[in-house]
């Protein structure tokens, strides 16, 4: 033996001795209320001394410890002599399974800890979940023990686990494979709208909330004509077509990218597209949160069909908080773009306010969205139907004409702002609304002293509201119809949608 080797044997026999001695002092303690061992429990079980058996282990992400317990229920469910069983004292906290079969089998059995996570947006959408304890039953004939071992951040565990333990290694396996199979069939994830990041109002679990899907009507989103159907088309119908677009060897993931002045509905359209699409699985990522990209491709890729939005993209763009140069954070959101299979049903949509912050990164990175969608200021007709839409119950078309005449230049925020003071003037003076109300209030807007409400409302600088915006080479300059021809710098062009060209690099009119 070589000389360097002695102390690691002298090591490895002071702990083997430490183990045994431990083990010997912690059979030997009182148990509590005279409960039996969780040593002798396990071994009645499964036939033979636990410690002598391998612990197949699972990790289990904060967000997936519902769709854990729910599959192992399931599993355990098959044996109707099934039973659960928990671990005294704090061992339970900050053990494994495998330390416990190993150095704390000393311990008696105590109670099974549960904590009570959210299944859906609902206030009653809840489930109680095992956190602490271990289920045993049968499993292919064979006896298993399977432990839940949930978050606790207090003793440094920010993860879950599934620990199991059979005497033939393969049946663990096996049990583990069906519990993920089960995991992504019956998840209350599948189908749910939900955002990651903290949310001290909202409804979740370890930084994923469920969001209530919105119900927005077609009807209700006042665009150029032609542009819902075409972003409905290829976010949704594609979707509807996956079987017919697989039998003939084309991809099913797509990126639509959604692009215009504050204010113009971007966000709206977006609400619409979650709206018609019941039963597919939405990711929502804003700003900052867009760092879970990779989380959010992950539960996408395990729930299909999906939507993975993205909104602001151009705030990362501008994220220089890892080293220089371009937005480390744009290029994990790039490559997650690229990441999922090809004949995954999931829909990428990006929102972006100013579209020259991503244009020169998507065009080098091609295929990652293949339609770029224009949701420009509304035009006179455009103005028109916003105002019938909000207001058109309150005021009369003459007044509604007038005002959007003057309104030339604002956002669809805008007009639901004149239509709320319009409504507010009229409460205040106790009288029903009317045109009066119309008027004043789009006065009180369009006057000097709300020249940063009106930015704040989406009407930026560039133009004044009622005096058009002037012609130049700025991004979102010149829009004085909704058909306007908008040309900025480099690749994107048209007037509203584009396409990506392979050949060319580039977008190009669709």
């Amino acid at each position: 033996m070589d000389a360097s080797d002695r102390p690691r044997v002298a090591s490895d026999e002071m702990l083997s001795d430490f183990h045994a001695v431990l083990r010997r002092v912690l059979e030997e303690l009182p148990r509590p209320g005279g409960g039996p061992r969780l040593v002798e429990v396990l071994t009645e079980h499964l036939g033979t001394e636990p410690h002598l058996l391998s612990v197949v282990n699972l990790p289990i992400l904060p967000h997936r410890l519902v769709d854990a317990d729910i599959a192992l229920a399931e599993l355990a469910g098959a044996d109707a002599d099934a039973r659960i069983v928990g671990i005294a004292g704090d061992a339970r906290h900050h053990m494994s399974l495998g330390d416990l079969v190993q150095h704390g089998m000393g311990l008696p059995v105590g109670q099974v800890d549960y904590d009570q996570m959210s299944t859906g947006p609902g206030k009653d959408d809840k489930r109680q979940v095992v956190t602490s304890g271990i289920r045993l039953f049968r499993h292919e004939g064979e006896p298993v023990a399977v432990r839940h071992l949930g978050m606790n951040l207090q003793f440094g565990r920010e993860a879950g686990a599934i620990e199991v333990i059979a005497r033939d290694r393969a049946v663990s396996d096996a049990l583990i494979a069906r519990a993920q199979e089960l995991m992504d069939l019956r998840s209350v994830i599948r189908g749910q709208v939900i955002t990651f990041g903290s949310d001290p109002y909202g409804r979740g679990m370890a930084g994923l909330t469920f969001v209530e899907r919105p119900t927005v009507d077609a009807a209700a989103v006042v665009l150029p004509a032609g542009v819902l159907d075409r972003v409905a088309h290829h976010v949704i119908g594609m979707g509807e077509q996956r079987e017919r677009l697989q039998a003939h060897g084309q991809h099913l993931k797509r990126g639509v990218l959604l692009y215009g002045p504050p204010g113009t509905g971007k966000t709206h359209t977006v609400r619409y597209l979650l709206s018609a699409s019941p039963g597919t699985t939405a990711v929502l990522l804003s700003g900052g949160s867009l760092r879970f990209i990779h989380d959010a491709a992950k539960v996408a890729r395990a729930h299909q069909p999906a939507i993975i939005v993205l909104e602001d993209c151009d705030l990362v763009a501008e994220d220089r908080s890892i080293g220089m140069g371009a937005s480390p954070l744009l290029f994990e959101v790039l490559d997650a773009l690229d990441g999922l299979d090809a004949d995954a049903d999931v829909a990428f949509v990006l929102t972006t306010n100013r579209v020259e912050d991503l244009e020169i990164a998507l065009a080098q990175r091609p295929g990652r969205v293949d339609l770029a969608a224009e949701i420009p200021l509304p035009d006179g007709d455009g103005r028109r139907a916003l105002l019938h839409l909000y207001g058109g119950h309150l005021f009369g078309a003459e007044a509604i004409s007038a005002a959007a005449a003057r309104a030339e230049g604002t956002t669809a925020s805008f007009t639901k702002e004149l239509v709320r003071r319009a409504v507010l003037a009229a409460a205040i003076a106790d009288e029903p609304p009317s045109d009066d109300h119309l008027g004043a209030a789009l006065d009180e807007l369009l006057s000097d002293a709300h020249t940063l409400t009106r930015s704040l409302l989406g009407v930026g600088a560039g133009g004044e509201p009622g005096a058009g915006r002037p012609e130049g080479d700025g991004m979102f300059a010149g829009f004085p119809g909704a058909q306007q021809l908008h040309r900025p710098a480099r690749a994107m062009r048209g007037p509203g949608f584009h396409a990506y060209d392979p050949t060319s690099g580039g977008f190009h009119p669709g």
